[in-house]
């Protein structure tokens, strides 16, 4: 059985927090929320990162990253570009940010031949899932004609920030704990002691604290590679502005879901999220890993 290999996608502008999140030091020794991601990662039986930048973030992530984290996993390094386009395509003038979460993991595919998890590098995830993604991907193996995959399963009210809205893939499981769809919301957050969302962010609903919701904590196979690649040029065909439209995973999994294409194993986690969507939340990032540390989750020093 292979062990699984972790994507962590740091391409993102970071337009909330105004600057690159990325690399705010976090914990007590300067350690990033990358640095505690990679570390769970290992104790949960991952072997190899892959970090998923832009071309000219290289220098900056081997010195703020690589350079702590080399010595204890394999690491590779990826890079997400705008031209990086189906035969046919071409890159709209002006448009700067990165095609989205589907594509960065595509950018990842001449790296990656065994299970992976793919992640987002600014959000803390928690000890329990990592086991629950590395246990499950261990040996994950398609089945005739259908993919198979898993993703953590988060309770909506522990991944809220108190300083603004978030963006979160609100999910629908059948039964016996599969995922059936999973819609993206772009803006949520809490109100007067309850959950409120909105999809233009000046009409909102009411959403239960209980949902259970994607923080881009995904596994899946390498076969995922070529359906990404096969379904982007429909996608570009079909987005009415290509100079903000984001080929998002979710969205992807949830049509292959839909198709019968796909099948995912959503691993329920009670874990709380901590992230920097917002510069206000790094206090509260900070204190959380401190708290950690205090209870002996983590060492003061990771590496």
């Amino acid at each position: 059985m292979a062990a699984p290999t972790l994507i962590i996608m740091a391409a993102g502008i970071g337009s909330r927090f105004g600057g690159l999140k990325q690399v705010e030091p976090v914990g007590p020794h300067g350690e990033l929320v990358i640095e505690y991601s990679i570390y769970d990662a290992l104790r949960a039986g991952f072997s190899k990162v892959v970090f998923l930048i832009r071309e000219e973030m290289l220098a900056l992530f081997r010195e703020k990253v690589g350079a702590r984290v080399e010595g204890s996993i394999e690491t590779a390094y990826a890079f997400q570009r705008l031209e990086d386009l189906p035969a046919g395509f071409s890159v709209p003038a002006g448009r700067v940010k990165p095609w989205g979460t589907a594509h960065a993991v595509l950018s990842c595919r001449a790296l990656v031949h065994e299970p992976f998890a793919a992640i987002n590098a600014d959000d803390f995830y928690g000890r329990e899932s990592f086991e629950a993604l590395g246990g499950y991907l261990r040996g994950l193996v398609d089945s005739a004609g259908r993919l198979e995959g898993c993703m953590a399963g988060y309770v909506l009210a522990n991944t809220l920030s108190e300083h603004g809205s978030v963006a979160r893939g609100v999910c629908t499981l059948s039964p016996d704990g599969w995922l059936e769809s999973v819609e993206e919301h772009l803006h949520i957050r809490p109100s007067d002691g309850a959950v409120v969302t909105s999809q233009d962010g000046v009409h909102w609903r009411p959403l239960a604290p209980q949902t259970t919701v994607s923080m881009n904590m995904w596994g899946f196979t390498p076969g995922i590679f070529a359906e990404l690649e096969a379904r982007f040029p429909a996608f570009l065909r079909r987005s009415p502005d290509l100079l903000k439209a984001e080929y998002f995973l979710p969205n992807v999994a949830g049509e292959m879901i839909g198709e019968g294409r796909l099948r995912v194993r959503v691993l329920p986690t009670a874990a709380r999220w901590f992230g920097v969507t917002y510069p206000a939340d790094l206090p509260g990032v900070r204190a959380g890993i401190a708290g950690l540390v205090e209870a002996g989750v983590y060492p003061a020093r990771l590496w």
